[in-house]
């Protein structure tokens, strides 16, 4: 019987799990390395955005079903959701799994099912199990025993969409990566208690390989839509205006150019396929080439506006900078791996106070941006104030508007969004 599952991470997926296991009258004990955050959580209260989450959280909480501390305790049910980051060098940093498998070791006992959500390169899952068995020789575990294992331990990728995450958490689809067959079984039976969608089982080295294929679809699109940009710029042609009539043929569906690729997801993700297979892996490097050189080609957009209002007789101390929009991408608070606070940041550490900031998700800016000088302002005070706009994110506070710009004033639209309404 699952009866009491545990959490290990309780960040933008952490949270929301360990949520929708309480919510199903199940004792859930949440674990984070950070004491802010599980006295937050314990407070019933929340420190991500995320719809409807902090009704869920205050609700399982007040009710006792959910807990948080920053130590591991026993439980029926494993669910890690640690970061896996990339090095400086681009490669899969699992010290936050390994760290995570070691510690839940100690408090494991025969039956227990492990089950690793955080997005991993192939071959992760694996080195989960021998991470535990190295602390736990009175254990047997699937890499040892197979079927026969004390302790089962499986890959089940989580696939949500940020701003919808509790409603995709119960209606997406789970691809259930087993070691051994006995060990799919377990997971199934851990998330048919939550989840609507189907429970599809594969091996765990496909289920692995299933997140990381996903997002590097998303990113190789991206990536021409990017490229299409950029190079519409230089040849006089509306991208815009291009991608509509092209998106007119029933086979063609271009995405939107943005400012880049960010989200612990996209942006990362496929180097982990290209750490795998280097020399196999053109296209998804080139992809991340594209998107990851995008910021820049913002920012060199930027100074050729300054010089164009340089050249009417403008001062260069004069200028003001404004970027609509730093998070990762729309209607979110969201700052991994953000492009839009890439170019804002090296904006601001050029020309300090000169840069307004407008981000209607926030309500402060973080300390570094605040070091340079650059302010938080609203979208009015931007317009009013700012001689060269760029907008980065495509807020639905700066959709559902039309601003006056005056010949003074230079827009730099990387998403389209005021461009569209000429």
């Amino acid at each position: 019987m699952l009866n009491t599952i545990s959490i290990i991470g309780l960040g933008y997926i952490g949270l929301p799990t360990a949520t929708l296991f309480a919510s199903r009258k199940l004792r859930v004990i949440g674990v984070d390395v950070s004491p802010r955050v599980v006295d937050t959580i314990n407070r019933g209260m929340i420190h991500i955005i995320e719809p409807e989450l902090d009704i869920l959280v205050r609700a399982a909480v007040g009710a006792g079903y959910l807990r948080a501390t920053t130590r591991v305790e026993p439980a029926d049910a494993f669910v890690i959701a640690v970061p896996t980051p990339l090095t400086p060098e681009r490669r899969p940093d699992l010290s936050y799994v390994e760290s995570a498998a070691k510690t839940i070791a100690t408090v494991l006992k025969k039956g227990n099912l492990v089950v690793l959500e955080s997005t991993s390169s192939v071959g992760t899952t694996e080195l989960l199990s021998r991470w535990m068995a190295e602390i736990r020789p009175d254990l047997t575990f699937p890499h040892q025993a197979g079927d026969a294992s004390d302790i089962r331990v499986a890959h089940c990728p989580e696939r949500v969409l940020p701003g919808s995450i509790v409603h995709e958490l119960v209606t997406n689809d789970r691809i259930i990566g087993g070691m051994t067959p006995k060990c799919s079984q377990a997971a199934i039976a851990l998330y048919s208690m939550v989840v609507q969608g189907d429970c599809i089982v594969t091996d765990v080295r496909t289920a692995e390989m299933c997140k990381l294929s996903e997002n590097s679809f998303r990113d190789v699109n991206v990536a021409f839509a990017n490229e299409l940009s950029m190079i519409c710029d230089t040849q006089g042609i509306d991208v815009w205006e291009l991608i509509k009539l092209a998106n007119l043929h029933p086979r063609v569906n271009i995405l939107q150019p943005g400012c880049g690729v960010g989200g612990h997801c996209i942006a990362v993700d496929p180097w982990f396929i290209v750490d795998s297979a280097p020399d196999d892996a053109k296209l998804i490097r080139a992809a991340r080439i594209v998107n990851d050189s995008k910021p820049g080609w913002v920012v060199r957009k930027v100074g050729d506006a300054i010089a164009d209002l340089v050249d009417t007789g403008f001062s260069i101390k004069d200028v003001r900078i404004a970027c609509l929009g730093i998070t990762y991408k729309a209607d979110i608070d969201d700052l991994r791996e953000s492009p839009a606070l890439q170019i804002t940041r090296t904006l601001a550490n050029c020309y300090g106070r000169k840069v307004l900031v407008v981000e209607p998700n926030l309500q402060t800016l973080s300390d570094e941006l605040i070091a340079t000088q650059a302010s938080l302002v609203t979208l009015d005070e931007a317009v009013a104030r700012a001689n060269i706009l760029v907008l980065l994110v495509d807020h639905a506070e700066f959709r559902n508007v039309r601003p006056e710009l005056d010949d003074r004033q230079r827009l730099i639209d990387t998403r389209g969004t005021w461009k569209a309404k000429k």
